[in-house]
């Protein structure tokens, strides 16, 4: 078992994006830290036709689930896949290849050198993304945008109550997540184990991956808490990306603070693989909604 992996779990549609994360990561990836990813075994050969064979190891979505022998056989197909990807992604570390692992995200794009040290702690232990996002509530809130910081705050009330948890509320909303193995078996043994349940049942769209996982950590203490901010920007709606980019933010000035960027593919459609499923009408509308948001950055 190796101390740190990359992994990205992916599928078709998002097979534009990784390719893209893919070169990102054989320009900037200093230490040569091994790079995985998952998908579904019957999309295998269009990831192929895709990215090609070289720069990664891949490993089958089916593995991961088949790791935890207390998984239903069949379980993923009885989820949206939007719940089943966070469940496999949380699921990686059952495989016994790394203690620790990046966990990324197909539209995430590394813009800078990056090394070992930049996820790990001296002590080889891994550093934990945690923070209150503050600064993305005011700004939601001043552009008019309360139901964002309202609905995050009921959904980390939720997940904190899971574990009887006071205090503060945590975020680590988007990618890269730094992954301890240690972590997420210290949340099966001492809470899904004794209850009888496995992550399918507990990871719902109330309850996700991202937060059960700082709640694990901030309760049962598997490793040191070595706290850092976001690791890569996060261009959370195109509002947000109009708005930073009309304040003067550019690549070049994001190096300066952050490893990489994300333009998350709920909104940029640009890279999507394959043909949309929604009609002309319905994409017409969102590309008038979007020239309405961009009009709106200049506000």
């Amino acid at each position: 078992m190796t101390n740190l992996v990359l992994y990205c779990k992916s599928y078709r549609k998002d097979f534009l994006r990784l390719k893209q994360l893919l070169g990102s990561i054989e320009l900037f990836n200093k230490n040569q830290i091994p790079f995985y990813i998952s998908t579904p075994a019957d999309q295998y050969s269009d990831l192929v036709k895709i990215i090609g064979q070289d720069g990664y190891q891949w490993v089958s979505d089916e593995s991961i689930i088949a790791a935890n022998n207390r998984a239903p056989l069949g379980i993923e197909k009885t989820k949206t896949g939007s719940l089943s990807q966070q469940v496999i992604k949380s699921e990686f570390w059952r495989l016994g290849i790394s203690a620790n692992y990046v966990c990324l995200d197909s539209d995430c794009i590394f813009i800078k050198d990056f090394k070992s040290s930049d996820f790990l702690a001296s002590d080889g232990n891994p550093y934990t993304v945690i923070y209150q996002n503050k600064e993305y509530f005011q700004l939601a809130l001043n552009r008019g945008h309360a139901k964002v910081p309202a609905n995050l705050r009921i959904e980390g009330d939720r997940v904190k109550a899971l574990f009887k948890r006071d205090g503060p509320n945590y975020y680590c909303s988007c990618p890269p997540f730094i992954w301890s193995a240690g972590v997420w078996q210290s949340l099966d043994e001492q809470y899904l184990k004794p209850r009888g349940i496995t992550f399918w049942d507990l990871c719902t769209p109330e309850h996700p991956e991202t937060l059960l996982y700082l709640e694990a950590l901030l309760n049962f203490c598997a490793i040191p808490l070595h706290p850092i901010e976001q690791l890569f920007r996060v261009y959370y709606y195109d509002w947000h990306y109009f708005l930073m980019r009309r304040l003067g933010e550019s690549t070049r000035k994001l190096q300066e603070n952050y490893l990489g960027v994300i333009y998350q593919s709920s909104w940029n459609l640009s890279l999507d693989y394959g043909v949309s499923q929604k009609s002309i009408f319905s994409r017409s509308l969102k590309k008038l909604k979007r020239v309405g948001r961009y009009l709106q950055s200049f506000f």
